[in-house]
């Protein structure tokens, strides 16, 4: 008690409070400001330079290069273009290339990545960054209410994926359309969705994840997302997100692992930093 104590203590006084630590994904990542401009904030204590590339600088390596900040954070601001649009395109590509303490330029994605996709077989096997940053038309807008938290649950556990008669994944539309019905029609209060989160291995049931922020874009969009959880609310049904925070998928080129070029940068370095049984990274909450 006395170390959580303390621990709550110092987020107290650096952080402004543990609500506004836990807001991080509001700062970090790339986000568009109110005039179109784009800012990205990222965390790689022991990278010796950060560059952002992609669609929207024909993948220069170096041209966009982040600004030092303390405490190992990194950042880059971009104004928009002179028309007043934003110089990063909705769906365009990016990825952050990462100079390494060993002079070794390497290839990340965010952690806070908002969107991440499957590739075209030809281009390999690592998910992309895409910016998500929809025109406002094409925003969902929710339409009911959330329901209040039930004084006595009553949960159904489902994954969106599995939820068909047919051998495919399913999406976020279709289990808004066919399952939900059925679930508030047995008599459950609420849904606890799994495997929400981007896992690059299908199989791993959604449990290695490789973005902890982005909504699994098998099953569809963000929006699609939103529109499934609002037809929930609708039915009267609560929603729980299934979330892993333990332990993350090894991956390098679409996960977290190894993010500043070290072993350490989120998890634990060595042999503690291994889940050995799911054969993913266990973080280190310090």
């Amino acid at each position: 008690y006395g170390c959580f104590s303390k621990l709550k203590e110092s987020i107290q006084k650096s952080e402004g409070g543990l609500l506004n630590f836990a807001s991080g994904y509001e700062k970090f990542g790339l986000h568009v400001n109110a005039d179109n401009s784009i800012t990205c904030l990222e965390w790689a204590p022991l990278a010796q330079a950060l560059f952002l590339k992609g669609d929207f600088n024909n993948w220069n390596v170096t041209s966009h290069p982040f600004k030092k900040l303390e405490f190992g954070k990194w950042e880059i601001t971009i104004p928009a273009n002179p028309d007043g649009s934003c110089p990063v395109r909705h769906l365009s590509k990016i990825k952050i290339g990462v100079l390494t303490a060993g002079n070794v330029m390497i290839d990340r994605l965010s952690p806070w990545a908002a969107y991440v996709v499957q590739p075209p077989k030809s281009e390999g096997l690592a998910y992309q960054q895409l910016v998500w940053n929809p025109p406002q038309e094409e925003v969902y807008i929710p339409k009911s209410p959330r329901p209040k938290r039930p004084a006595s649950l009553r949960v159904y556990e489902c994954h969106v994926g599995i939820a068909t008669d047919q051998y495919r994944v399913g999406t976020y539309k279709e289990f808004a359309t066919n399952i939900l019905p059925r679930i508030a029609k047995l008599g459950y209060n609420a849904v606890q969705v799994m495997a929400v989160m981007e896992h690059a291995y299908y199989a791993s049931f959604g449990y290695q994840v490789t973005s902890f922020f982005a909504a699994s874009s098998r099953y569809g969009t963000p929006e699609e997302l939103k529109e499934m959880v609002d037809a929930a609310h609708a039915l009267g049904l609560y929603v729980l997100l299934d979330v892993v925070h333990s332990h993350a998928s090894k991956n390098t080129l679409d996960g977290l692992n190894e993010f500043d070029g070290s072993d350490s940068c989120y998890f634990h370095g060595g042999a503690r930093g291994t889940h050995s049984l799911w054969d993913s990274r266990l973080f280190n909450y310090s």
